[in-house]
């Protein structure tokens, strides 16, 4: 399957601008000097992408776009598709073309698809963690500037789901906004008489969950509560708003935080502290 460099491959995430712009940084002002001295011009070359470890696989056509960006006419044959969790070893992409322009292309390639797989792979762990509770993961902002697209892009190909995106997409009133508005109560009014919908209110002591349900909110932020506090607000709110646990969670803990009957948990980590997969490029 072969991908035109100027082709969408996530929702609102403008793939050519960010391709063109990588490899200028990358570029600079003279190119890949190295390639232009030490490879023939009209030399090809054969490689394959594969992962040294077992993974997640998110970017592979992202990846294409970087290559296709510098030798229009290479082939590349997909071995594997984001969202796959493929073992160590796996084989994940086959690309044949102007060796000049592969290995130039190469570096802009691999990071982005090492970082995103490593959000993936990580995710995924998280997602496996709490499978048969019910509990749905949601990602965060806690993302890297510029690149909140990708980021949340290969969450959801671990497996989670897409908190908001953007500021204005969606009302979430914290502790700072609830400080300054006066109290939990006044902050939730005040977003309704604005006619927001879906306003999510954070609480971090069970004293604020019922004058936030009695000023409207449509759903609870239980922000750093242990399983025992979050079962106690979990019965206090007894069905009447859905439920979102945040702060503390971690691969050891979510299990158990999951078990409380949140019906949704918040990790940054999974954007915050992934590390990068282990993706290399090797001559076919």
């Amino acid at each position: 399957m072969s991908l035109p460099c100027r082709c969408v491959v996530i929702d609102g995430f403008d793939t050519a601008a960010f391709v063109s712009a990588t490899l200028a940084e990358d570029m600079g002002q003279g190119g890949d000097i190295t390639s232009a001295a030490v490879i023939p011009a009209e030399a090809r070359l054969t490689a394959v992408m594969d992962s040294r470890d077992p993974v997640v696989v998110a970017g592979l056509p992202l990846a294409a776009a970087f290559f296709r960006a510098l030798d229009p006419a290479c082939t590349i044959t997909m071995l594997a598709s984001d969202g796959d969790a493929v073992p160590a070893g796996a084989d994940l992409m086959r690309i044949e073309g102007n060796a000049r322009a592969l290995l130039t292309a190469e570096r802009s390639a691999l990071n982005t698809v090492q970082h995103l797989t490593g959000i993936a792979t990580l995710t995924r762990q998280y997602v496996d963690a709490i499978a048969g509770t019910g509990a749905v993961l949601l990602d965060t902002r806690k993302t890297l500037p510029g690149l909140r697209a990708l980021e949340k892009y290969a969450t959801r190909m671990g497996g989670a789901t897409n908190h908001r995106m953007r500021l204005d997409d969606g009302v979430m009133i914290k502790d700072n906004h609830i400080a300054v508005a006066g109290g939990v109560e006044p902050a939730v009014r005040a977003a309704k008489a604005a006619g927001l919908q879906g306003v999510v209110v954070e609480v971090d002591t069970l004293d604020q969950i019922p004058p936030a349900l009695d000023a409207g909110a449509d759903r609870l932020l239980l922000d750093n509560m242990g399983p025992d506090l979050l079962r106690e607000a979990v019965a206090l709110i007894a069905g009447r708003v859905p439920t979102e646990a945040s702060g503390g969670v971690n691969l050891q803990t979510i299990r158990a935080i999951a078990e409380t009957g949140v019906t949704y948990i918040s990790v940054g980590r999974i954007t915050q502290s992934a590390p990068a997969a282990d993706i290399g490029l090797d001559f076919a």
